[in-house]
């Protein structure tokens, strides 16, 4: 790119990022403050925290990054025309193509980033989530237990707990276990802590003592101790096998799934509805950049107002993303529907395309018109006086 292109592609990705940064964290912030509760009530680790939070960014990018886009290309062209830095690139002879360079640039580079997202790292995240979602609802001290309750699993195992200190630990605790007919074992402890080692959670149990009545013994056998660790694996039920969603597969198992799946037999549209939105994904952060483009590109003097231009580039970019919505919906229903998916995204590029070309053209006509006139004003003589 020129100096003048790469200028331009400099105002465009600040403002790219500035929006794109900013409305990432906001957003995460809102989504993050929903899932306090595994801190506070669920007795979770900051790291699971961020573990939950940050796992939702991939998406978020994804679907903030085209308006940021668009917002950052309104941006810039509302500030060269402000400083009429359009009009004097228009009146040096600065071609229409050379002018939407750099903002094409960033529209490929921000649709590259969105593809590669969608298609690899977004599944990852949403399974990984899965995984990290059933393992803390399937942990047995932070979901089942409750705080001053006497908690009996069908196993045949009773627990309870007094109160939960501000670490997290279990204090007054009381557990019963008749998983064996005729044997019973009574686990109290003062204070306890969940511990994972090598993929298993243990309690460890500290100052307390271990009651063992044997079959056929009414006497009970006691133990004291001052650390003891329990297996928790064996107080929750196995788990099923984990069904992952469509959203939740890679690309390469919606392209290539098991046909004698029961599930997919089931979604077969829902695997195919979101194969293709993936695959078209690319397709819009470069249609809303040629939007803005396309709406916001003429140079205007600054007693001619924008705003109607920037309201209905808006208006074309929320009818462009229910039009997308409508399509994938359709594509779930009717395998022809898959044509619309790409359909939508590639009509918005052309005719932005077109829209911009037609103005492309009509600003060329006009700079010929002014240079033609500064050639025939300088043939004319000006007629001087002499003052005095």
């Amino acid at each position: 790119m020129k100096q003048i292109e790469r200028y331009i592609f400099r105002i465009a990705l600040g403002a790219f990022l500035s929006c794109l940064i900013g409305l990432t964290g906001v957003i995460w912030v809102t989504q993050a403050l929903r899932e306090l509760d595994l801190i506070t009530a669920k007795g979770q680790t900051l790291l699971i925290f961020f573990l939950i939070t940050g796992l939702s960014l991939p998406t978020l990018i994804t679907v903030i990054a085209p308006v940021a886009l668009f917002i950052a290309v309104v941006y810039a062209l509302n500030k060269l025309n402000g400083d009429s830095e359009l009009i004097v690139m228009s009146a040096a002879g600065m071609s229409p193509r050379h002018l939407m360079r750099p903002f094409l640039t960033l529209a490929l580079i921000v649709s590259a980033a969105i593809g590669f997202l969608t298609i690899q790292v977004m599944p990852s995240s949403f399974q990984e989530l899965r995984d990290v979602l059933t393992r803390v609802r399937g942990d047995f001290i932070a979901n089942v237990v409750k705080e001053g309750q006497f908690t009996t699993l069908d196993s045949g195992i009773t627990f309870h707990f007094r109160e939960r200190a501000p670490n997290g630990a279990l204090l007054g605790i009381f557990m019963q276990d008749r998983r064996e007919a005729g044997k019973m074992v009574v686990y109290l402890a003062e204070r306890g802590q969940a511990v994972d080692l090598d993929g298993q959670t243990y309690l460890v149990l500290e100052k307390g003592s271990i009651h063992r009545q044997q079959p056929g013994s009414r006497d009970s056998s006691i133990i004291t101790f001052q650390r003891y660790a329990v297996d928790l694996a064996a107080f929750t039920p196995p788990d099923a096998d984990t069904i992952y969603k469509p959203r939740e597969r890679s690309t390469v198992q919606l392209m290539f799934p098991d046909a004698n799946e029961t599930y997919y037999k089931l979604t077969k549209g829902r695997f195919r509805a979101e194969l293709h939105d993936r695959l078209s994904s690319w397709l819009y952060p470069l249609a809303l950049g040629l939007i803005a483009f396309a709406a916001l590109g003429d140079p205007r003097t600054t007693r001619q107002g924008r705003g109607l231009a920037v309201a209905g580039a808006i208006a074309a970019v929320v009818a462009l993303r229910i039009a997308g919505f409508a399509a994938a919906s359709a594509a779930v229903r009717s395998q022809g529907a898959v044509v619309a998916v790409y359909a939508v995204p590639l009509v918005a590029i052309l005719l932005s395309l077109l829209v911009a070309t037609q103005g492309n053209r009509v600003r060329a006509f006009n700079a010929g018109v002014a240079a033609r006139f500064r050639r025939l004003s300088g043939s004319v003589p000006v007629l001087r006086t002499k003052a005095g």
